[in-house]
């Protein structure tokens, strides 16, 4: 029991440090979006109870090469042909989530959703934000590659724990219909960032995260996960931000997310008993993290913070109402199946 509480407790270190160091280290370089060094981070250091392996590293460098390549090769069909641009785009997200959903790499599929719908939205406005963003996400994983290996040598995991169990592969047609429902929650958020693409950059990557958390969570627990979590990252980056009010300082910045993420991680390692599951905790720490950063950085430019962040809160919940929409129609067309299966056997 000792044990377990301090392998948890060496968890919950792992992701406040890495969370918070990756985060100051994104704003103090300067980096062209922020935020993706930190919500990376939070998922590689949730997810993985090891450092990435060098094998695993030079995995993630090819997906780099291929979610790049993709998006890019996407923007000249947007741009003349959307209708069909749009089809081939949904497409690729459709064989991204399957490919997460049948076995793979969730890190590798949510990296994939979230590149492949970034770049290519960024292009059919500008090659240059296109190249911005390519060089952001390329920054941002290597980054958060770098900061996980430290936050794993400051805190190592104890040597009698084994990596983390792989998730169970889904059946085909699980899979598939999962994989489907993920990427109607992406497409709405990833078609209004093309109008936009500079604005509404960090509504692709909310709906990229609620996607992959859509694909875990139940039509019976929808509202809770989906939209409690939304609105608990809004009031706890709202929280951050008159925190950081009373001294603007990085240092500040890099503390304050430490104790945020001290007090999710202990919620997410079984530290402090909850009833809402980790998918719900590493929501609301996602939320956050996009939320605060935006308001960093428009705070930075000169805008009317506060009303960007209305704005930006709206959007987040209108996707979240979506994304709970999509789990309702698609359970409930699953039971209406599965009857139908069921009166359509034969009895003896």
């Amino acid at each position: 029991m000792q044990l377990a509480l301090q392998r948890a407790g060496f968890r919950s270190l792992r992701i406040a440090t890495g969370t918070a160091l990756s985060l100051a280290l994104s704003f103090g370089l300067d980096l062209p979006i922020p935020v993706i060094a930190p919500v990376f981070a939070v998922f590689l250091l949730a997810t993985q109870s090891r450092p990435l392996p060098l094998k695993a590293a030079v995995v993630l460098a090819l997906v780099v090469a291929v979610t790049t390549g993709s998006g890019l090769l996407l923007v000249p069909l947007l741009r003349h042909y959307a209708f069909a641009g749009v089809m081939m785009t949904a497409l690729m997200l459709f064989l991204a989530f399957r490919y997460g959903l049948r076995g793979g790499n969730n890190l590798v599929a949510t990296f994939l959703a979230a590149g492949l719908t970034m770049i290519s939205a960024a292009g059919t406005a500008d090659l240059q934000l296109a190249a911005t963003v390519v060089g952001a996400l390329t920054k941002g994983l290597l980054l958060a590659v770098l900061v996980s290996a430290l936050a794993h040598a400051l805190f190592p995991e104890h040597v009698s724990a084994g990596p983390k169990p792989a998730a169970r592969a889904m059946s085909g047609d699980q899979a598939e219909a999962i994989a489907l429902r993920a990427t109607l929650v992406v497409l709405p958020a990833y078609l209004l960032a093309m109008a936009d693409p500079a604005s509404y950059m960090p509504i692709i990557m909310k709906s990229v995260s609620l996607g992959r958390q859509t694909c875990t969570t139940t039509a019976r627990n929808a509202a809770r996960d989906l939209i409690g979590s939304t609105l608990l990252g809004g009031l706890l980056a709202i929280v951050v931000w008159f925190a950081l009010r009373l001294f603007v300082d990085l240092w500040m910045f890099f503390l304050w997310m430490m104790l945020i993420g001290l007090l999710v991680g202990r919620k997410l390692n079984g530290l402090s008993p909850t009833r809402y599951s980790a998918s719900f905790w590493l929501n609301s720490l996602v939320t956050m993290i996009i939320l605060l950063g935006q308001s960093v950085q428009d705070s930075v430019a000169g805008k009317d913070v506060y009303t960007a962040f209305a704005v930006r809160m709206w959007l987040f919940l209108a996707v979240t109402v979506y994304a709970c929409f999509m789990l309702l129609l698609f359970e409930k067309r699953g039971r209406r199946r599965a009857g139908s299966t069921r009166n359509a056997v034969p009895r003896p």
